[in-house]
């Protein structure tokens, strides 16, 4: 996959992702928004990891500052 999620993007993303978990973790959302937080984050997370983000490719969005080869 092409990266497509900047440096800042990728750290929020992680930041947002941890505190969706921790969250979830001490009970503070529970049920079954609990389980689709904690889904969530962990999509968040893996595609910070990858440096892709699905729905940014399909709406044509592209935060990685990438340099044109010459």
């Amino acid at each position: 996959m092409k990266k497509n999620m900047g440096k800042i993007d990728r750290i929020l993303r992680v930041i947002a992702a941890i505190i969706l978990a921790v969250l979830y973790f001490t009970d503070t959302i529970t049920g079954t928004i609990g389980l689709v937080v904690v889904i969530f984050a962990g999509i968040m997370f893996l595609s910070s990891l990858m440096g892709s983000c699905p729905p940014y490719q399909l709406l044509g969005i592209n935060t990685c500052k990438v340099k044109e080869p010459k």
